[in-house]
């Protein structure tokens, strides 16, 4: 008896201390992370901190912890297609590499519902890291809104003399007044009518914010969206949130080690 009794005293194993040690680290990126990473960026985030462990290992031990990243729902149209030109060129031909930054941006506009109604959030992605550039939250639909978004935008960078804005048809994009302003220092390129793909890194971004962030809080009025926006875009996505597609970095981060690399050479 006196053996049964040491047995069920005893310390755990030092495999099992590693392994407890190991799903505190998971844990903490994870939250980090807003409950957003998966097992593939998790892992990356504990390889840089010199945690060597597997991509399966870190699956296994997340699902054992009852953890698991928020995947993406199938994309809902939200905009209305306007029948201003059948001749607007789609230029981008979705092509969404960008060798440099300020060559190629994409822009659009989705809803965000409160209970007092919807607010409607304009942004702007730069494709060379898919940061997002510029963006505006408005309580109506006015083509101001998109305006105003373009010259946040055009404010906050050099303009490469090529750079190509592209979009859908929507009204706000085919506006007298958006032509006027994008025509100054950039082409414009417009999806094919009613072809979300044309669009999709920033349709894909709209979707992302809304799954990630916006779906996990009971937004009461018209004003509380702006401080979810305004934390999620620019201390989480822009400045610490890994893209898969960006070596494991940030838009931000990315920006950077292209300055870095480029002023080295």
């Amino acid at each position: 008896m006196s053996g049964y009794y040491k047995w069920i005293k005893r310390t755990p194993s030092i495999k099992a201390a590693e392994k407890h040690q190991v799903k505190q680290e998971i844990q903490k990126e994870y939250d980090e992370a807003k409950q957003i990473y998966g097992a593939p960026k998790i892992t990356e985030k504990l390889n840089e901190r010199g945690i060597t462990i597997a991509i399966k290992t870190v699956g296994n031990y997340m699902r054992e912890m009852g953890i698991m990243a928020i995947y993406r729902s199938k994309w809902v149209k939200t905009t209305i297609d306007s029948d201003f030109s059948s001749e607007l060129e789609n230029i981008l031909k979705r092509d969404f590499k960008a060798d440099k930054p300020n060559t190629l941006w994409v822009t659009d506009i989705t809803y965000i519902w409160t209970y007092e109604g919807f607010v409607y959030l304009t942004s702007i992605m730069g494709l060379f890291s898919r940061e997002i550039i510029a963006w505006e939250l408005t309580v109506h639909l006015n083509v101001s809104c998109v305006i105003d978004c373009v010259k946040k935008a055009k404010s906050r960078r050099e303009l490469d003399k090529a750079l190509i804005i592209h979009s859908d048809r929507g009204s706000h994009f085919v506006s007298e007044a958006y032509r006027q302003l994008v025509d100054e220092d950039m082409r414009r390129s417009y999806s094919k009518k009613g072809d979300p793909w044309d669009n999709a890194c920033i349709e894909s971004f709209h979707a992302l914010i809304k799954r990630e962030w916006l779906k996990r809080f009971k937004i009461k009025t018209y004003s509380q969206p702006y401080s979810l926006v305004f934390e999620y875009i620019e201390t989480f996505y822009n400045t610490v949130r890994i893209h898969g597609s960006l070596n494991y970095m940030s838009p931000n981060q990315y920006e950077k080690n292209y300055e870095s690399i480029k002023q080295s050479n």
